[in-house]
């Protein structure tokens, strides 16, 4: 691309425009729209056609918002799946702490069954009817632990989850709702 004297230039890799007011071979000097000079490589520079200035934050901003007018691809649901829809919690303690060194075993259960309480609870809240509490097979403690859990409430019934897509490590917990 040649330069001369009078274009405007902008930087490729910043947010820097101006008229061009001096070119010592690859080097250009131009004056910022706040008057400052600035030295920059040929290869760090493009002209900007008629006058029409477009910089790095227009080309980002324009992106983003082609990308958010894109509609999303609608997922068709059948009646019968709309209905299955269930809230997962994994229970596994590798889900709830990122480091379970120096951890009990209890301080593990005890940290497991306070978070099942707790989405149970946040569930019932937000009128959740299913949700499907990820235990895992194991010795079958927390599997007990939860069930103890559950039998303090009213309005749920719990059973064992879908076993093709669970297999035994998961239970389900449907919250019956009371019309408000």
């Amino acid at each position: 691309m040649t330069f001369e004297i009078g274009d405007i230039v902008e930087a490729i890799d910043d947010v820097l425009s101006g008229k061009i007011v001096e070119i010592d071979g690859k080097s250009i000097t131009f004056e910022t729209e706040d008057g400052f000079p600035m030295t920059l490589q040929a290869h760090e520079l493009i002209k900007t056609e008629d006058g029409i200035q477009v910089s790095n934050a227009d080309v980002a901003s324009i992106k983003k918002e082609k990308e958010l007018s894109k509609k999303p691809k609608s997922v068709k649901m059948r009646p019968k799946d709309q209905s299955s829809k269930a809230m997962e919690v994994d229970l596994h303690i590798h889900q709830l702490v990122a480091n379970e060194k120096g951890m009990e075993s209890h301080d593990k259960l005890n940290l497991q069954l306070d978070t099942a309480k707790r989405q149970l609870e946040f569930a019932i809240r937000k009128r959740i009817q299913r949700v499907i509490f990820i235990h895992g097979v194991g010795e079958g403690v927390l599997k007990l632990e939860l069930q103890y859990l559950f039998k303090r409430y009213d309005n749920i019934k719990f059973y064992d989850a879908d076993y093709q897509k669970y297999g035994l490590g998961a239970t389900e917990v449907y919250i019956y709702q009371n019309s408000k």
